[in-house]
């Protein structure tokens, strides 16, 4: 593992492990997924393993600030030197937008971080949305089915993802025709 990977491994450590145990798990699998689809697809892999590490920094405590955690770990990353184009994978991952849309900070989100369309990102939301919240793998159907359990049909979570749903399932197609071929 590299640099960038080693630091994002351990901020992510340091403000996720303690304070939301259950993030954390999902984050290290997210992670371990990321490092294996960055061996399977051409990919920037350091990028796409330091972006699966960091993609949730920003519901830690120490962190949140809109309470739009793509927006708020993205801003920290900047702030505390990491690059624009990681702190960008982080900002738009899996669907991001949406969200941003839902609860007014589109325009911030679009303004201060540029959206890559790339087998990177396309991964990354892979990674994210085939692993549920304790680290387990799912298909990204069961994961919109659980994240949807989970907070109900009235929560804006609920709602943004009836509008990305098709954006995401995308990225995935895309992320698993580039691993054709290979065993999952």
């Amino acid at each position: 593992m590299s640099s960038l990977s080693e630091r994002a491994a351990e901020v992510s450590r340091l403000h996720l492990a303690r304070s939301l145990p259950r993030r954390w798990r999902h984050v290290q699998s997210v992670a371990a997924k990321a490092r294996w689809l960055s061996d399977m697809i051409d990919a920037d892999g350091e990028v796409l393993v330091a972006s699966a590490w960091l993609h949730d920094i920003g519901y830690a405590p120490d962190i949140a600030d809109t309470g739009f955690h793509s927006l708020d770990g993205a801003r920290w990353l900047l702030n505390e030197g990491f690059e624009m184009r990681l702190a960008a994978l982080v900002a738009h991952h899996s669907c991001a937008s949406y969200e941003a849309d839902e609860r007014g900070l589109g325009d911030a989100l679009r303004s201060e971080f540029p959206q890559e369309e790339s087998p990177t990102s396309d991964a990354l939301w892979f990674a994210d949305m085939t692993t549920g919240p304790d680290g387990q793998d799912l298909t990204a159907t069961e994961r919109l089915a659980e994240i949807r359990e989970r907070y109900g049909p009235d929560d804006l979570v609920s709602r943004f993802w009836e509008k990305a749903e098709p954006s995401l399932m995308q990225a995935v197609r895309r992320t698993q025709s580039r691993l054709a071929g290979y065993p999952m």
